[in-house]
């Protein structure tokens, strides 16, 4: 073999040295090229994908027609309701004086969340007798903001109520309803903020101190995601709602610094949810790093035990006890004797085991003389500025198939009819209807009065008949949501789709589910008595709420839900 000289193996190192550099730097651009022509082919399938959706749906552009806008379009607060049968009693009572009492669900429902039921079963059982007769309750369990709206409507009015903190007495009051607080406490709970381990020891590191303050000021910095639940409906929502213009100004919690505040602060909250599942869907999925829940709740949910920490704020929600109206002397009786019954000490160690009566020593950080006129007006507030100036681009898409003949479609049109003004005028709404084939009855615009009249008319002119293409008219309306998001950037989007049955033709939900996703376009879902399951899995894909209402509850929901989102 012959010998290499020196100068050559300096050469072949040379050489290999060049070889492994040049080797090494095609290979990062090569993978920089791989990454950007992956990120490319997803964004263009993705686009793709919708254009060859929409290529097979057979789409018909309807001539809208203007209908005269009236007072008559808005319904009475009496009969936005649905009939109380709806909420069936959970405990009956059957004796001589018998009270009904309204209870928030957290005590009135199942479980560690059915105290005040076994309570109440309890008290039925022992026969007592109040003036010689027997005495029984009734429980009801109905959310705090439904029965505020039965009680002032005067649709129903039970004997009592027990809400889960005071401010909904206080508002009973305001309407000009007869209300006696008998007890101002049955079982001990308090709101908190849950906040993800992590982002609590991060708080804690800057600031010192973790409370309601730092949490808005966090919010408001968007250092903090967060969540909370409708202040229309819920009771936690509502003193999260109270406690943020508390922080701002607490000298004038409706004054224009706590307005500005609270906007600042509603700029980067990315969720005020329908209801808690939602929350705690988005939660779950990590959107959120902090939300609101009873502790009562929290207690009794080992994964929220583990993953988060929980800081009280506001007041307290001690679930106080009213009289409403005019009771009888015996039926006033009964009440008191109930009450007594809640408070002895066998049931009040069933309340602790469920989780009440754990945070006794946290006294409320808000003044004990706010109103019920300023918690009305607070609610307004909160309508009016929970979008901070940001308008929302929604399209309604309206189920119109053979299924919906009949009563279902006379709820689905005076539903979206009165509806409309729970709508703000700066959001941008249009609308799509479908069977078998898909109609846009009206494209998307401020909706001024000009549109609501084009709205009212489409609505009117629906007619039910042939089947279901609900996935058909979904993709159509995100089409439109993504066109008018080009004009409006800075807008949120928003879909509603209203249907009381599964897609029978047209794409299925397998097939549309990447472009929904990718659109992160929220789904809100409101069945009429419809198979929720399927209609669930659309909402879940961008965190939505499903709604599972009938004909006759149609139109409470649909008020409830506008108010909480649009």
């Amino acid at each position: 073999m012959a010998k290499i000289s020196n100068g050559a193996k300096i050469g072949i190192f040379v050489g290999i040295g060049v070889a492994v550099f040049v080797a090494v730097l095609l290979g990062m651009l090569l993978t920089q090229n791989i990454d950007k022509i992956d990120t490319e082919t997803g964004t263009e399938d993705t686009s793709q994908q919708m254009e060859k959706l929409l290529n097979g749906i057979s789409v018909t552009q309807v001539e809208p027609r203007k209908a005269a806008i009236s007072d008559e379009d808005i319904l009475t607060d009496e009969a936005e309701l649905p009939d109380i049968k709806n909420y069936p009693l959970s405990v009956t009572g059957n004796a001589d004086v018998n009270v009904e009492i309204f209870s928030s669900p957290e005590k009135a429902g199942e479980g560690t969340d059915g105290w005040l039921n076994e309570v109440a079963e309890k008290f039925n059982a022992e026969s007592f007798k109040v003036n010689g007769k027997t005495a029984s309750v009734s429980i009801r369990s109905i959310s705090s903001g439904l029965a505020l709206d039965y009680i002032k409507s005067g649709k129903y009015v039970p004997q009592a109520i027990t809400p889960s903190n005071e401010f909904w007495g206080k508002m009973i009051e305001a309407s000009g309803v007869e209300i006696k607080l008998k007890k101002d406490k049955l079982a001990g709970n308090v709101p908190g903020v849950l906040l993800s381990k992590s982002k609590y020891d991060e708080i804690l590191d800057k600031y010192g101190s973790v409370n309601m303050k730092v949490i808005s000021e966090c919010t408001a910095s968007n250092e903090i995601a967060m969540g909370y639940t409708n202040p229309f409906a819920s009771s936690t929502g509502l003193n999260f709602l109270i406690s943020t213009l508390y922080s701002y100004d607490p000298d004038d919690l409706l004054s224009s610094k706590a307005v500005e505040g609270f906007q600042q602060f509603q700029k980067n909250v990315p969720l005020v949810s329908y209801n808690t599942l939602q929350m705690r869907t988005s939660a779950e999925s990590g959107s959120l790093d902090a939300f609101v829940m009873e502790y009562q709740l929290y207690y009794n949910d080992p994964s929220l035990k583990n993953d988060y920490v929980f800081t009280p704020f506001g007041a307290r929600h001690d679930n106080p006890m009213y009289s409403l109206g005019k009771l009888s002397a015996d039926e006033d009786a009964v009440l008191e004797r109930f009450c007594q019954y809640c408070l002895n000490d066998e049931s009040q160690k069933l309340a602790t085991e469920y989780g009440f009566n754990r945070n006794e020593k946290y006294k409320s950080e808000l003044p004990n003389d706010i109103s019920g006129d300023q918690l009305i007006k607070a609610q307004k507030l909160y309508k009016e500025n929970k979008d901070s100036g940001k308008p929302i681009i929604a399209v309604f898409v309206a189920d119109i198939s053979g299924s919906m003949n009949g009563e279902p479609i006379n709820a689905l049109q005076t539903s979206l009819i009165n509806s409309m003004q729970y709508i703000n005028k700066n959001n941008y709404v249009g609308l799509v209807s479908y069977n078998n084939k898909v109609y846009v009855d009206l494209p998307i615009a401020e909706f001024d009065l000009n549109q609501q009249a084009y709205f009212k008319g489409a609505v009117q002119d629906m007619t039910a008949g042939g089947q279901t293409a609900t996935y058909d008219a979904v993709i159509v309306a995100l089409d439109m949501i993504e066109k008018a998001m080009e004009d409006h950037p800075e807008a949120k989007p928003m879909l509603f789709l209203l249907s009381d049955g599964e897609q029978n033709t047209g794409y299925s939900l397998n097939e549309i589910s990447s472009v929904v996703g990718s659109s992160d376009v929220p789904v809100y879902t409101i069945g009429y008595n419809a198979n929720i399951e399927a209609l669930k899995k659309v909402s879940e894909i961008n965190e939505a709420a499903t709604i599972n209402a009938d004909s006759d509850d149609i139109i409470y929901q649909l008020k409830n839900l506008f108010n909480s989102e649009m």
